[in-house]
């Protein structure tokens, strides 16, 4: 049975999670179109900046968005002057978990993309389509499956995100504990071997089902 801190962390995490998700969608969609079919100069140096999350270890990440929204960072400071505040809030670990999940999420949209058939946006186009009619009444339908295995995938990897989050946005009960800074606080307890194993075997059953399902959705597309 789940103690009530327990339980604030898991709503935490999964909202994070999902607004991670929401946040993520439009620009992947945009630069996985981009990437698939675009053809322009600097196009491998676009790539390597957007998958540069996955390779970065998580401290330099949240090191980074610290530079840049932190009170003194530039974008900080511009966001202070409507009086919203970023670093060491929930919307922090929200943006922290969304950067780093981001790569696993235009990756999946990309390989999607890639993997309708040409010919079929050019039928739409050769009868009477413009562009952004195409994408969103042939591309983006065929490629659906992508979108939500990239959804699952950066879903279970924004419950997963320890560094950048604990960098960016520290580790403050009720505001931005997520599991594994909260498993990591009670590994620091003399008490809290419990809580921290409860806490451990649900993040592992969340993302089990979540890497399950998107397993499925990728053998129900082939």
């Amino acid at each position: 049975m789940l103690l009530a801190e327990e339980w604030d962390v898991l709503w935490l995490s999964m909202r994070v999670g999902v607004l991670c998700v929401l946040i993520s969608l439009p620009p992947a969609v945009f630069l996985g179109w981009v990437l698939a079919r675009g053809r322009f100069w600097g196009k491998v140096l676009l790539d390597g900046i957007c998958h540069l999350p996955l390779v970065l270890p998580p401290v330099v990440t949240g090191y980074g968005l610290l530079v840049l929204f932190g009170r003194r960072g530039i974008l900080g400071r511009f966001l202070e002057t409507f009086g919203i505040q970023v670093a060491f809030t929930w919307k922090g670990a929200v943006l922290a978990a969304s950067v780093v999940g981001f790569p696993l999420m235009l990756r999946s949209i990309r390989l999607a993309i890639e993997g309708v058939d040409v010919r079929l946006e050019r039928a739409a186009r050769t009868l009477g389509a413009g562009r952004l009619r195409t994408f969103f009444t042939v591309t983006l339908p065929l490629a659906f499956p992508g979108l939500l295995v990239g959804a699952l995938l950066t879903f279970a990897r924004s419950l997963g995100e320890f560094g950048a989050t604990i960098t960016f946005v520290s580790n403050i009960a009720g505001e931005t504990r997520t599991l594994p800074l909260a498993i990591f606080t009670f590994l620091n307890r003399p008490d809290g071997d419990a809580g921290a194993t409860r806490l451990a075997v649900i993040s592992v059953l969340i993302s089990l089902l979540a890497l399950v399902g998107s397993e499925w959705v990728t053998r129900r597309r082939k």
